[in-house]
């Protein structure tokens, strides 16, 4: 299982907006949730995805894709991965580990 943390940048969309892209690429993230493929979480300057890393990639070109598709020409999208192999982590077990730190 990975994690990816990713940005997609809509550029040229005419307003220093772009929730209305964000809203669009979380409804994608939805559909894909829905199956059973990933699970998703929003924060305010990124989206963190988990998954397997195949799926990850097939999902990270579908929200690439998603404001070409609303007629912007530029979009840059920022990933960044974290693969472990050696055990099993989710976004909640690195999140609980932190907080167990910061108990003692």
């Amino acid at each position: 299982m990975a994690i990816v943390d990713v940005t997609v940048i809509p550029t040229g969309t005419g307003s220093p907006s772009v929730s209305p892209y964000v809203a669009e690429i979380q409804s994608i993230l939805k559909k894909y949730e829905e199956q059973g493929l990933i699970t998703f979480q929003l924060t305010p300057m990124s989206t963190i995805i988990e998954g397997n890393l195949p799926v990850l990639f097939e999902v990270i070109q579908a929200i690439h894709e998603s404001p070409f598709k609303k007629g912007i020409m530029r979009v840059a999208t920022n990933i960044r991965i974290d693969d472990r192999r050696d055990k099993k982590v989710t976004m909640n077990d690195k999140l609980d580990s932190v907080r167990r730190e910061l108990e003692k």
